[in-house]
């Protein structure tokens, strides 16, 4: 097997070194639809050889706690890649032997397979052998047309094909299985990468994901024409307001004993002066500019240190814009005061008109509600907020948008 395998890679090497710039468009593609099969097959060896391996416990012999981790080492795959690699070659090597034919064939790709035996599983509890020789059969079928998604779907119907006089009745149970697997494939890992940022990966159930979209869904949508944000960096803003949200709630359980809060150190001269960054909890650093957004609506506690950076005495904690002040923002702005903006009240930040930090007060004639996007906008754009005479905020464009820079004011909230 080594032998065969090392005499393939050699010619995947070779080919690997072939300038295609130069090949015929009709080469290219036969090329790439060779590529895949190989990718297939290869793909059904590399399962084999993992379950073996795992039958043999060899991981646990070299000192790894599981197949997944010692793959993980070995190959340097992510724990969820490594998992379902193991998961999937059991499933095949157990009771698929036509779906691990059909991948060692390069007629299905390793995702249809997954589908297929999780379906092919479904059908021989549902209805017996037979009827999952069928379905086999017709899923690799199947599998030449549509991708792993459409053929899940094709799958939930199968028993229609293979054994129409039972079909209602396992319709029901196949439900039941693939919520069984939603359950045991679910997982989020937080991956903290060296630069501070935080990679998300995950795989949520039907009821989590439907949680999920129906929380960030109406938060994702442009906020304007002039939103130039991608998609995904809209959902990722989205995400982060539904996270403020759930810390603002106050009805999150205790972390070491206090409510759950995001913790950001930082100098009093680099935040009176507006230039110092930050230190989460955590270790990471913030930028001046997220400091600044952040103190605008968030509790202060003064703390004195030593040369060594020890604590020598806290001060009480004020916070800036709570209470009967914050109810009575509520009242006037009704939401973001952002021109064009339909935040509601508890997706806002309270934000001082003249920074606390440059001597601003702490009172609704130097306050005004914003939305995560609109504040973190404000802070850094050429735009201005002020009162105006009937003490409701009104916003300056910025030269290059409106010459005349005539002052706007939100309709969305006005009182009819």
């Amino acid at each position: 097997m080594v032998e065969e395998l090392t005499q393939a890679e050699d010619a995947i090497a070779a080919s690997a070194d072939t300038a295609v710039w130069a090949q015929p468009e009709a080469d290219l593609i036969a090329a790439l639809d060779a590529a895949h099969r190989i990718e297939q097959r290869l793909a059904a060896v590399k399962l084999a050889v993992i379950r073996e391996l795992d039958g043999r416990r060899t991981a646990t012999t070299q000192g790894a706690s599981s197949t997944a981790v010692w793959l993980r080492e070995r190959l340097r795959l992510t724990i969820p890649a490594a998992r379902r690699l193991v998961d999937l070659a059991a499933i095949l090597d157990t009771g698929n032997p036509g779906v691990r034919h059909a991948l060692a064939d390069g007629h299905i790709t390793v995702d249809q397979a997954r589908v297929i035996a999780d379906t092919i599983d479904t059908v021989h509890t549902a209805a017996g052998p037979e009827a999952a020789d069928k379905a086999l059969g017709v899923l690799v079928e199947w599998a030449g047309q549509f991708d792993p998604t459409l053929l899940r779907k094709l799958g939930t119907r199968i028993l229609d094909h293979v054994a129409p006089d039972i079909a209602d009745a396992a319709a029901e149970a196949a439900l039941d299985a693939e919520a069984r697997r939603a359950t045991r494939d679910r997982h989020l890992t937080l991956s903290t990468l060296t630069d501070g940022r935080l990679r998300l990966t995950a795989t949520l159930d039907t009821e989590t994901a439907g949680l999920l979209r129906a929380a960030i869904d109406p938060l994702s949508a442009p906020s304007g024409p002039d939103d130039e944000r991608s998609p995904g960096q809209r959902r990722h803003d989205a995400l982060r307001d539904v996270c403020r949200l759930a810390l603002r709630t106050g009805e999150l359980p205790e972390h070491g004993g206090d409510p759950a809060q995001v913790v950001v150190t930082t100098s009093y001269d680099g935040l009176t002066g507006q230039l110092g960054g930050g230190t989460l909890d955590t270790g990471l650093r913030l930028t001046p500019e997220a400091v600044r957004r952040l103190a605008c609506d968030a509790a202060i506690l003064p703390a004195v240190l030593n040369g060594a950076g020890q604590p020598l005495d806290l001060g009480r904690q004020r916070r800036l814009i709570t209470g009967p002040l914050r109810r009575a923002l509520v009242l006037r702005d009704r939401g973001c005061a952002f021109p064009g903006c339909d935040r509601p009240p508890r997706w806002c930040d309270a934000h001082h008109i003249h920074h606390w930090a440059n001597g601003g007060t702490t009172s609704l004639d130097n306050a005004v509600l914003l939305c995560g996007h609109h504040h973190r906008h404000l802070h850094h754009s050429d735009w201005a907020v002020r009162l105006a005479g009937d003490g409701h905020p009104e916003f300056v464009p910025p030269a290059w948008l409106d010459p005349e820079q005539i002052p706007r004011r939100n309709q969305y909230h006005r009182r009819t």
